[in-house]
């Protein structure tokens, strides 16, 4: 999930089982006789052999909870990637690699719930990949992701669950669109998807996103916007200057350019568009990595987690709110000392134990029993205690693109953890 403007597939995880079934019986028909002291002849047995194992496979669609896949808490581990220049000796480092145990011993569980979200991601994009197409209404589309995020990371209230509202933002919107109630809109085989998905394990959000498209005429458009993401993770790091990240992930990003019907268009940066650090239970932490070069001297941080994103424009290379708001969350800093409306404290109600501070939209709303809430809602949005996030576009007729990955900055090293075989 974006900031506010100025904001081959992998294979089946697979356990044992036990089996009760393959036991080798020791005193079957058929087993060697030894004569006893006493002269009778007895039967000597065979040791048991170990109890052969069951495999589970993850289904199509997936939909397997991962605690059978892993029963013993350990998730997969993402991309590896060792801190640039002056920060390299931290791989060596014994004190370094101390902080490291203690990290893995965190009672919280921070890095494995982290991972935990990031192997539901990749199995939900791996099926996304395969089941999205052209004729499909954006809702069957949002369905069909949250269905197998819900199934995969065993949904269970504020514990774990969706992270943020699927994002389905076409063509020359970015960011910010996610169907309502009643959407009519239809995928086209002409249009450019951005597919924005978080999943959170107790309130640890793993936000990571991809681009489709369903004909080759923005290909280059999407490897400017994956290329430039790839190059921000590289030049992320502890002590890596927030500014200076940017302006690198400028550079390569507008390095490319669109021919579009014998028409060369350059790739921009789309400058009011951001990463971000991310916090418990909060997707948008205090900490901004811009698309464009910029004097913002912040540091990255030992410990910090990071969105990677970033989004890339054949446009003016600006995004402005336009169209029906879907997404919402309610704000961190609100007082609701002046609301008197009846019917908006008890969406708030609604609101607060189901969502918490994570992002919701309206079908999520429909889901739990909510109706005829709007006016609720816009009055809380007026009081200032939810926040509501318009879709944020580019001029008509331009194209837009993402790529994101969540980094951990571990002491020792840094982390990709949203990486897969796609992206």
């Amino acid at each position: 999930m974006t900031e506010d403007p100025v904001t081959e597939e992998k294979q089946p995880q697979t356990i044992p089982l036990d089996d009760d079934n393959d036991v080798d019986d020791s005193d079957e028909e058929g087993a060697p006789e030894t004569a006893a002291a006493d002269g009778e002849v007895k039967k000597k047995k065979k040791k048991k052999k170990p109890k052969k194992k069951k495999k589970v496979e993850q289904g199509d669609p997936p939909r397997t909870g991962l605690s059978k896949v892993y029963p013993d808490g350990k998730y997969p581990v993402g991309e590896i990637k060792e801190y640039k220049n002056d920060n390299a000796w931290r791989t060596t480092s014994e004190e370094k690699r101390y902080l490291e145990k203690l990290a893995m011993e965190d009672p919280n569980l921070t890095y494995e719930n982290i991972r935990r979200g990031a192997e539901v991601h990749r199995l939900v994009r791996n099926h996304a990949r395969k089941f999205i197409h052209p004729g499909m209404t954006m809702t069957d589309i949002a369905n069909g992701i949250e269905d197998t995020v819900r199934a995969l990371v065993e949904e269970n209230g504020l514990e774990a669950g969706i992270g943020f509202p699927t994002g389905l933002s076409r063509n020359n919107c970015a960011a910010h669109y996610t169907p309502n109630a009643n959407d009519s809109i239809v995928l086209k085989k002409e249009d450019v998807l951005k597919v924005d998905i978080g999943v959170h394990v107790r309130g640890r959000i793993l936000d990571s996103a991809f681009t489709l498209t369903f004909e080759p005429t923005y290909d280059n458009l999407l490897e400017a916007v994956k290329a430039a993401t790839n190059t921000g993770i590289q030049e992320a790091g502890i002590d890596a200057r927030l500014g200076e990240v940017a302006g690198a992930i400028q550079e390569t990003m507008e390095s490319y350019e669109v021919e579009v019907e014998g028409t060369v268009y350059p790739v921009k940066a789309i400058e009011n568009l951001s990463g971000h650090s991310i916090e418990l239970y909060k997707i948008h932490g205090n900490k901004s990595v811009l698309l464009v070069k910029n004097d913002d001297q912040t540091k990255m941080e030992e410990g910090e987690y990071f969105a990677i994103e970033t989004f890339g424009s054949t446009g003016r290379g600006r995004v402005v709110e336009s169209g029906d708001v879907s997404h919402y969350a309610k704000r961190y800093d609100a007082s609701q000392a002046s609301m008197r409306s009846q019917t908006a404290k008890s969406l708030l109600r609604t609101i607060t134990k189901n969502f918490g501070s994570l992002p919701f939209c309206r079908r999520y709303l429909d889901r739990v029993g909510e109706s005829k809430y709007l006016y609720a809602l816009n009055h809380l949005v007026a009081q200032g205690i939810v926040q509501d996030y318009p879709p944020l576009c580019d001029a008509p007729g331009s194209m837009t693109a993402q790529f994101e990955h969540t980094i951990l900055l571990r002491p020792t090293v840094k982390e990709v953890v949203s990486r897969g075989e796609d992206y």
